[in-house]
């Protein structure tokens, strides 16, 4: 029920209209409503509806853009590759190491009712992408002979959805206790005059605070006192639509611990100044990640160079690691932290309880970001170069840029040139694509050495497209079986 603290603050804050179906509400109804307003933080509301509804900050402006530093792609003919290999190696065998998975969002933009992490990535297999990122962790957990603890954000759209996957898939084969899922906050949608919206007469429209919300909730949830009692200090940080992230990658883990990293990041080379990724770089001296949306603010940032390449060139794929220490300062000041918003098409109700479905934005979302942490570290930044194949592959629509079907494209590329190396003939079309689909299993062989170790002897024929499991066993697409 309704609290007269919460009618009070209502009123206080000029948000009571969304009590004008009250009293037509059942008891359920008035229990859901009043449990959402009772997470509200109003004084954050208000500041977000004063700067950015009812007025137009300006952009920010720097003296200053710059390139920020990179570490070069990592490769063992290098010495410090070998030390932050070395490092990161031992960080992961003394269970320092654990993992956050950021796997709120839904599949509705790749045609799929349920969690994205559960859509079927695999084209052979139909392997989830939970099951993806379970294998990898698998065979690290293998070859480390650790345990790396799974922390899993989910949104209250899909917290259920998404347990009941695991359930039903017995974890992927990993224990129950190191998995705990935690759940992000979720704030008020509103309209052009900064009023919360209504979904139905009994329910706000919400939405979840970004992937930035992480940061908060980690500690609201217990998940920084679970680290820390399992000795925990180094957080590896992916987002589920990635199916190829290196979930807990021992170089970059080792550059991190060596040099004293609070906060780190993997980039990617933008493919053009147009690209609809954030440029790493430093603002006056301050690292940030300056968003696609705000290129044209920065006109600097759309430059090219003499081989017609960005100049800044550091993309962000959205990996990312984290001391433990890091996360409990930063969310201690979570309500300073910086907000963006969105237009968007947002379902409410009228003033007439009618059920609106619009077909163009109509309302607005704000939501945090995780690299906006990134302004807050003290010291140089830790930005570690990585190749695309292989390491990121997000999966955003069914087809066309950061795809489904560009994923499954790149699992070709990727996996196609292990087998090149193994020696099996693999189909190519005209132009030297991979012409047919391959899955190789994370827990079979995370890396190309253990695939050609393990592939010793063996004889494939994939004119048809491969999926080889975690135990070696082989599926062709025409549904053969080896």
């Amino acid at each position: 029920m309704l609290t007269n603290e919460i009618r009070d603050r209502l009123q206080r804050h000029g948000q009571e209209r969304v009590l004008r179906f009250w009293d037509r509400l059942d008891d359920e109804a008035c229990g859901t409503l009043g449990a959402q307003l009772a997470t509200i933080d109003f004084e954050l509301m208000d500041r977000l509806i004063e700067k950015w509804i009812r007025n137009t900050p300006s952009a920010e402006r720097f003296n200053a853009i710059d390139p920020v530093p990179l570490i070069p792609e990592a490769d063992l003919s290098r010495p410090d590759a070998r030390e932050a290999c070395a490092a990161g190696e031992d960080a992961l065998r003394q269970g320092r190491v654990g993992l956050i998975l950021v796997a709120g969002g839904q599949g509705t933009r790749l045609g799929f009712s349920g969690p994205k992490g559960s859509y079927p990535i695999g084209p052979i297999s139909g392997r989830s992408l939970f099951a993806y990122h379970a294998e990898k962790i698998r065979n690290l957990q293998r070859r480390y002979a650790c345990t790396l603890p799974w922390y899993i954000m989910v949104s209250a759209a899909n917290r259920a959805a998404t347990e009941a996957f695991f359930r039903e898939h017995d974890y992927f084969g990993l224990r129950v206790q190191d998995i705990r899922f935690f759940q992000q906050r979720m704030i008020p949608c509103v309209d052009d005059n900064g009023a919360f919206m209504l979904d139905a007469p009994g329910r706000l429209a919400m939405n979840p605070n970004g992937h930035g919300g992480c940061i908060p909730a980690m500690v609201e949830s217990g998940i920084t006192k679970d680290a820390r009692e399992r000795g925990v200090d180094t957080l590896s940080y992916f987002q589920v639509d990635n199916w190829a992230a290196k979930v807990a990658d021992p170089f970059f883990i080792g550059y991190h611990v060596l040099r004293g990293g609070e906060m780190s990041s993997k980039i990617n080379r933008r493919n053009g100044p147009r690209e609809a990724v954030g440029v790493h770089c430093l603002c006056d001296g301050e690292y940030r990640v300056i968003e696609y949306s705000e290129l044209d603010i920065y006109p600097q940032l759309l430059e090219l160079d003499a081989h017609g390449k960005p100049v800044y060139l550091a993309g962000n794929p959205a990996i990312h690691i984290l001391s433990v220490p890091f996360i409990e300062r930063v969310s201690h000041n979570f309500r300073e932290f910086p907000w963006h918003l969105a237009h968007k098409k947002i379902a409410c109700i009228d003033d007439a309880g009618v059920r609106i479905v619009p077909d163009k934005p109509n309302g607005y979302k704000f939501e945090t970001f995780v690299f906006d942490a990134l302004r807050y570290i003290p010291h140089d930044p830790i930005a570690l170069e990585i190749r695309r194949d292989g390491e990121y592959t997000p999966t955003k629509q069914f087809e066309g840029d950061n795809s489904v079907t560009a994923a499954r494209a790149s699992m070709a590329r990727f996996w196609g040139e292990w087998l090149d190396e193994a020696g099996v003939a693999t189909p190519r079309d005209g132009q030297g694509n991979v012409a047919v689909d391959i899955e190789i299993s994370p827990d079979f062989a995370y890396s190309k050495e253990e695939f050609m170790d393990r592939m010793k002897g063996c004889t494939l024929d994939i004119n048809g497209g491969i999926s080889i499991s975690a135990d070696g066993s082989i599926e062709y697409a025409d549904n053969r079986r080896a």
